[in-house]
């Protein structure tokens, strides 16, 4: 699939990613704003930071695969502007959050009550999320890290 889109045009770009186990965890406390999110370490190389501002510039939109390195790239950007550097997140993205860096997501259907099913409802918007979600049970698409996936625009 990348291949494909890089002989269409799209330009990658790369983050280092340490997944904790906690990604896959649910969320066992009935408000999640007392939820306890894991950390996980990245790194975000000062060329990244370059090719996502020169997209910016252009225009054009950036696309994170995985919400693991959406994480990152958000973290990078949690001051308002985007910054190379590395070290632990713990940023925890549930409806209402003001998304600074990622206008898509490639993403695989997760599981129901995790800190990934909120991710992505923040960043589709939970109606949008319920309607996928809707579609895949119907047509047994496949959930979970080896499953199917979904391109999500980011809710304006």
């Amino acid at each position: 699939m990348m291949q494909r889109l890089q002989e269409m045009g799209v330009r990658t770009a790369f983050v280092t990613l340490h997944v904790g186990a906690g990604t896959f965890q649910p969320v066992r406390v009935e408000d999640p704003s007392e939820h306890v999110m894991h950390s996980e370490w990245y790194d975000m190389p000062q060329a990244t930071v370059d090719q996502i501002q020169a997209t910016r510039q252009r225009g054009g939109k950036v696309t994170a695969v995985g919400t693991t390195a959406l994480r990152a790239l958000e973290s990078a950007a949690r001051s308002g502007e985007m910054v190379a550097g590395s070290g632990d997140t713990d940023i925890f993205i549930t409806p209402g959050y003001r998304f600074r860096v990622v206008d898509r997501l490639l993403t695989n259907f997760h599981l129901p009550r995790t800190t990934l099913i909120m991710l992505v409802s923040a960043f589709a918007g939970t109606e949008n999320i319920r309607q996928a979600y809707r579609h895949a049970i119907g047509q047994r698409y496949r959930f979970f890290s080896y499953g199917d996936a979904m391109l999500l625009e980011r809710r304006s």
